[in-house]
């Protein structure tokens, strides 16, 4: 018998092994449709429409088709939608089948982060950290491999099948039998189709802007400020990004039972704390092996961030469970796509360690809106019944 919890875990794993494939084959499909890097970028603003239409217009439609039906729907559909990719003759086909995929993506993020919340109203446990911790691990698993993949010849078209056969087949199996969990009684549960953040959803919002624009930081711009910075060889170069998805991927893995005997808002001000300095370090730092030391304190510290302001969105009584995942969804997905090219323009014109220190002021922020946005104790509720209001207003 599979464990509710593990198949979400294989949810995020398997979609973000989808997204890391897609991810490490951009090279190829760039070089295939013939377009400049510009145009590719502007071709990948596809997904994050269709992701923010979602988030936006996505609850009420979740809701109504249910976990299972629509775990199997998002997590089976963007595998077969990114496999037909390398096969498409232009970029504008690529643009719609990307858009599709978004919406697949906006869907799932609500649907698995509103089973995880029921899930520990029902068990009186912690699993959102360690179902995020499952998408760092897919991710920096399936881009090691497609880096090998791709160094043995293999197409992308082939490439991008096997995977889509491979999470048909894995993800299939797992969610075909898939049971949903008793959804908790909470006032305000109705009422709400659309989500938009509203002015007590705000506080969470900026926590998870915070935590989201350091990951855009460390990830996108860790290989270039190493070299740039340096000048040091490749594979030192690349410690920035391995040590950085490493240390986040292994405090989101770890994180729920410190949170469990510390409380959402003391470990997310601890967390927050450690990425603040690892930013300042990264910004200052004399030698690269200090540079280092911050990249790993940097993904220490947003790991489990998100995934706190998400457990307490989705706990807040004034809207929908699934509402209040969506809006914070929003901000995270506009960070996710909008950060790197801004944080490049800071770097192009105020020097690529300005892009560390300008999330300084945003993580301060993020440090604030933690003292009082984030509750102090962790779910630890009865079978059935609500857990202590994580949030101002719930």
């Amino acid at each position: 018998m599979i464990a509710p919890q593990h198949r979400i875990y294989a949810s995020f794993f398997l979609f973000a092994v989808t997204t890391g494939a897609l991810m490490a084959r951009l090279p190829d499909i760039q070089t295939h449709l013939g377009i400049s890097e510009g145009q590719l970028g502007l071709t990948m603003i596809g997904m994050a429409i269709g992701s923010l239409i979602a988030l936006t217009f996505g609850p009420p439609v979740v809701e109504k088709l249910g976990f299972r039906k629509t775990a199997l729907l998002t997590v089976l559909g963007p595998a077969v939608l990114f496999s037909t990719i390398p096969w498409l003759p232009v970029a504008p086909a690529m643009f719609v089948v990307l858009f599709f995929a978004g919406l697949l993506a906006g869907a799932l993020e609500i649907n698995l982060n509103v089973e995880i919340d029921r899930l520990e109203v029902q068990t009186g446990q912690r699993f959102m950290n360690r179902a995020h911790g499952f998408w760092s691990v897919g991710f920096f698993v399936t881009a090691l491999f497609g880096a090998v993949i791709r160094q043995s010849g293999l197409s992308a078209g082939w490439h991008l099948g096997i995977v889509a056969v491979i999470v048909v087949l894995v993800a299939g199996s797992l969610l075909f039998s898939a049971t949903e969990a008793p959804k908790p009684v909470r006032a305000g549960d109705s009422g709400h189709r659309f989500a938009f953040p509203n002015l007590g959803l705000l506080p969470l919002c900026l926590i998870g802007f915070a935590a989201f624009l350091v990951e855009g930081a460390g990830i996108d711009w860790s290989a270039i400020y190493m070299r740039n910075v340096f000048a040091v060889e490749p594979f030192i170069g690349g410690m920035g990004l391995t040590l950085f998805a490493f240390f986040m991927a292994a405090m989101r893995l770890s994180a729920d039972p410190i949170v469990a005997r510390f409380g959402p808002r003391n470990v997310a001000m601890v967390m927050l704390t450690a990425a603040s300095l690892g930013a300042l370090l990264v910004g200052t730092a004399p030698s690269a092996e200090l540079a280092l030391v911050g990249f790993a304190l940097m993904g220490a510290g947003c790991s489990a961030v998100y995934p706190l302001a998400v457990s307490a969105a989705a706990q807040r009584t004034d809207r929908p469970a699934a509402v209040n995942v969506a809006a914070i969804g929003q901000v995270s997905f506009v960070v996710f796509f909008l950060a790197p090219p801004l944080l490049g323009f800071v770097a192009e014109y105020l020097g690529i360690r300005m892009s560390y220190l300008i999330c300084l002021p945003l993580l301060l922020a993020g440090l604030w809106a933690s003292s009082f946005a984030l509750g102090t104790r962790s779910v630890e509720a009865p079978h059935g019944m609500p857990p202590e209001p994580l949030g101002p207003n719930g």
